[in-house]
């Protein structure tokens, strides 16, 4: 396990409670899933990596354009699903044929996985990484310079 992967679980940890706000990037005031990474980005590298745009609940799921997907692969560092770490930022495909666009932190491995995140009608909180959320991981990430 990382020194960053676990200060990357912490800062995520200190979101929980936060309410679910969409488009929203402020611990205790409100945040969506995409607010949570962007927070934790911020306590470790101080400023936002890219201009955020503006976006709706559904994302870009009319034309099918992979685009949080695509922000991940700018901006951390990808790994293989299976080399599960605490601190790993995961990506979720909420439904099939569905773009990805759900982002949680993974918290414990075993025997008990668990993920922080934020979820609407809940906010900010650590869930099960239950069967049905890991089948809906399509990528794994760390943030950039993490190593092993």
């Amino acid at each position: 396990m990382s020194r960053t992967g676990v200060r990357v679980l912490a800062e995520a940890r200190a979101w929980i409670g936060t309410p679910y706000r969409h488009q929203a990037s402020a611990r205790g005031a409100g945040c969506d899933c995409l607010g949570l990474l962007r927070g934790v980005w911020r306590a470790f590298h101080g400023c936002e990596p890219e201009p955020v745009p503006p976006y709706t609940p559904d994302w870009s799921e009319p034309e099918g354009a992979e685009r949080l997907w695509q922000a991940a692969l700018r901006h951390l560092d990808a790994k293989p699903l299976e080399a599960a770490a605490p601190g790993d930022v995961l990506l979720f495909r909420m439904r099939a044929g569905g773009v990805a666009k759900h982002l949680g932190i993974q918290g414990r491995i075993s025997p008990e996985p668990s993920f922080v995140h934020a979820y609407s009608g809940h906010g900010v909180l650590e869930s099960p990484l239950s069967a049905p959320w890991q089948r809906r991981i399509v990528a794994r990430f760390q943030f950039p310079g993490e190593g092993s």
